[in-house]
């Protein structure tokens, strides 16, 4: 049955895409965005935004516009959030704002007007280090890397007695560490979205979002996610700036497949209560990524700039385990790396990026955030 839905945060990157989804399954979707700068710089609606979404500019902050959103909807998705890990680092009062209080003033709004479905994006941040295997063949969680570690460029972690630890897919049992404002407010927001949900009977999903690449992403956004980063380095000619030595592993999921799963959170009755992986289930080298990138946008002649430096809130390991996401969600992704590298190259043909990546580092680098 068509359903009335409200996309928080709607006119950016995923919840552009999952608009899309849910108007091709017959939804009509709504959607609340701010039109951040930082995302937006002309402040005006999107032209990849599909005319078939009713679109509202205000703040998810803002009770009044909050309620006006809600007016008629089934279903809520709440994206609205400040994304970046290292930025959430001094704009700290900014990111509580818009990503728990904001949380904060739908929930109360739901709480008097309960819908059918809540699904709200998290984040694979929460986890901090990913799962790691130890010497004996036990599972073992990561744990935070020392400044003094660090400061030696010993970039692996190791166990108490020095014994290399690998990185295995990390599952949602996987006990949260928070090592950023970012993270912290990322799992506020899935905790409060779950706990308001039971209380009022609002079945909720929480999603954690691997690395999401594919098109539509901010490029001129230096905190944004890290394929658009290093796309914006080589449009303007500049090598992708890689911290640490390249090597650490992430789990990079494509847009369209992260849309897909949040359709199926909304639409599989056995999703509610749950917290779920949303990745490809593959890791790949962030200094790899790079190099792949260049290749498919013909700068292959462009090699990345690894640093040998560490960023405050940055972890080693992390890629998804998806199989508690396949079971309840019935979710396989369908697009495959190299294809969607393809696909973003096209479309990165036709764009303009400012590159400001450089002033971000040097942001760091003046609050001590880098090693």
């Amino acid at each position: 049955m068509p359903r009335t839905v409200l996309i928080t945060g709607g006119a950016g990157f995923i919840g552009s895409h999952l608009g899309d989804d849910l108007l091709a399954a017959g939804h009509r979707v709504r959607v609340l965005d701010c039109l951040s700068p930082q995302v937006h710089p002309d402040g005006k609606r999107p032209a990849y935004l599909d005319r078939d979404v009713e679109l509202l500019v205000g703040d998810v902050r803002d009770r009044d516009a909050v309620r006006r959103s809600l007016d008629g909807v089934d279903a809520v998705y709440h994206f609205a959030a400040m994304v970046g890990v290292g930025q959430s680092m001094y704009q700290v009062a900014d990111y509580t704002g818009v990503n728990d209080l904001g949380t904060a003033v739908l929930l109360e709004a739901l709480a008097e007007r309960p819908v059918e479905n809540l699904v709200v994006a998290s984040s694979m941040s929460v986890y901090g280090e990913g799962l790691y295997r130890a010497v004996d063949g036990g599972l073992v969680p990561g744990r935070e890397r020392g400044r003094e570690q660090l400061a030696q460029a010993h970039w692996e972690l190791r166990d108490a007695d020095g014994g290399a630890l690998a990185p295995v897919a990390t599952p949602e049992f996987k006990q949260p560490s928070l090592a950023s404002i970012y993270a912290l407010g990322k799992y506020v927001q899935e905790r409060q979205a779950l706990l308001i949900g039971g209380a009022y009977g609002i079945p909720t999903v929480a999603l954690r979002f691997f690395n999401v690449y594919g098109t539509r992403q901010a490029l001129s956004n230096p905190y944004t996610g890290v394929l658009a980063i290093f796309a914006a380095r080589l449009l303007n000619g500049k090598p992708p700036m890689i911290f640490e030595d390249g090597r650490q592993m992430r789990d990079f999921v494509h847009v369209k497949d992260v849309a897909r799963a949040c359709r199926l959170a909304m639409e599989r009755p056995a999703a509610a209560g749950e917290v779920l992986n949303i990745g490809s289930g593959q890791a790949i080298a962030i200094r790899d990524l790079a190099d792949r990138l260049a290749a498919v946008m013909g700068r292959d002649d462009i090699a990345p700039e690894v640093t040998q430096r560490y960023r405050v809130g940055d972890i080693r390991h992390c890629f998804a385990d998806i199989g508690k996401a396949r079971a309840v969600l019935g979710f396989a992704p369908k697009v495959r790396l190299e294809d969607g590298l393809e696909e973003l190259a096209d479309w990165l043909s036709g764009q303009i990026a400012v590159d400001r990546v450089e002033q971000a580092a040097r942001e760091l680098a003046a609050r001590g955030l880098t090693v």
